[in-house]
């Protein structure tokens, strides 16, 4: 019969209409994530050993990992960046870090919307604490809120 698709579809959407909502009030309320949900990373540069693992297990090169020989010929972290842009978010790169504690893992924090383009990159050096990222300092400065207008 003509039309019978259509008044099934309708008749599921009234037995919903009268059933109680379960919609969240994000951003105002903050949802009930699972312990083992991926959202961003937070990067652990006291156990990182610049072994470059988890640069080579990324699927699409996001991970770039610059160190430097000391002295005693141990490898020394000098910048470890991430481009979330082009990140899969599949973590292989946390499955493939051998150290202990993990030395880059997953947050709860979804959160990941930016204003600029530059903040999508995630950069972590000598001189910033371990779980902060930074804009690139390479990156030309930009306003931090869009321009009005066109594009």
């Amino acid at each position: 019969m003509y039309g019978l698709g259509l008044l099934k579809g309708l008749g599921v959407s009234m037995k919903r209409f009268w059933m109680p909502k379960i919609t969240e009030k994000y951003p105002e309320v903050q949802p009930k994530l699972p312990e083992r949900s991926k959202g961003s990373f937070q990067y652990n540069k006291d156990s990182c050993t610049s072994c470059e693992l988890c640069s080579m297990a990324c699927p699409n090169g996001v991970i770039k990992v610059e160190w430097h020989k000391d002295e005693s010929g141990k490898k020394r972290l000098d910048r470890y960046r991430m481009n979330l842009g082009h990140c899969l978010f599949c973590g292989l790169c946390v499955e493939a870090c051998p150290t202990t504690p993990k030395s880059i893992d997953f947050k709860r924090d979804f959160a990941l919307g930016c204003w600029r383009k530059e903040d999508i990159y995630r950069v972590w050096t000598k001189e910033w604490p371990a779980a902060e990222s930074a804009p690139d300092p390479a990156a030309p400065a930009s306003p931090s809120a869009p321009a009005q207008g066109g594009n």
